[in-house]
């Protein structure tokens, strides 16, 4: 597979003079294209950072990234990612295919157009019934779909997601992460997913990226090649226990943040 990101040698740091706080050191990482490749590690290691930098909300202060070829202002500017936050960020006073055919709206495309985009978006979600609903008529992980819905109006290559599920109930994550593993199976998008949590990378990813504690350095790479279908019942397979215990013992003396394994 060719790459679709790439990271050559990234470093980001905060501030200047004497309070110069280094975030990521010597980042080198190919992401390949279709993969679903998380970022893991300990609160304030910057993997969130890491993100922010492939979607141009930040510039690297060292090193180069590239998406498809293209700096990420270029791959921004050409829409070839969308992004999905820890909050899915709606309009209150709009509906649900209104909040999803936001993005359109900017670009000049007609009303019947728009509509017709998110209710095929909406359909890939599984929330075409529920088009015509506010946000607030909607539960938590319902609007989180809608902002994955809206992340794919421009049906991007790439899907960035930064810690979507953080704030959910564990029967609502579950749920999403099997939404996520469909979707991308269903569009063979190019996924990179932010989480502090163990067993949410061992059951999404096909790569897990450990970051050290900071500043964030690469620790390791684990490849993750769980047997059959990546179904609920996979977690409870000898081998999920034992990726979980390979990516954990990554950390220093196998010490870890008890948050790893929410």
């Amino acid at each position: 597979m060719s790459a679709e990101i790439t990271f050559q040698h990234v470093g980001m740091t905060f501030g200047t003079g004497d309070k110069i706080v280094t975030a990521l050191s010597d980042i080198s990482l190919d992401i390949a294209r279709g993969e679903i490749v998380s970022l893991l590690g300990p609160s304030g290691c910057g993997k969130s950072t890491l993100l922010r930098l492939i979607a141009d909300l930040l510039t690297p202060t060292g090193g180069s990234i590239q998406v498809e070829g293209d700096t990420p202002e270029r791959a921004r500017l050409q829409r070839k990612f969308g992004i999905i936050f820890q909050q899915p960020t709606l309009l209150e006073w709009r509906n649900v295919t209104d909040n999803v055919s936001l993005p359109l709206e900017f670009t000049g495309i007609g009303k019947k157009e728009r509509k017709a985009v998110a209710l095929e978006k909406l359909r890939i979600v599984g929330l075409e019934k529920f088009a015509s609903h506010y946000p607030w008529q909607l539960s938590g992980g319902m609007q989180q779909r809608v902002a994955i819905a809206r992340a794919l109006t421009f049906d991007p290559p790439v899907l960035l997601m930064d810690e979507p599920f953080s704030a959910l109930d564990e029967f609502t994550k579950e749920k999403l992460h099997l939404e996520v593993i469909r979707i991308q199976q269903q569009t063979g998008k190019t996924v990179v997913f932010v989480t502090h949590s163990i067993p949410e990378a061992v059951f999404l990813s096909d790569r897990v990226v450990v970051l050290s504690a900071h500043p964030g350095r690469m620790k390791h790479i684990v490849e993750v090649q769980l047997p059959g279908e990546r179904d609920l019942k996979i977690r409870e397979h000898p081998e999920f226990f034992d990726y979980m215990t390979q990516i954990r013992n990554c950390f220093d003396g196998g010490a870890y943040d008890e948050d790893l394994l929410a």
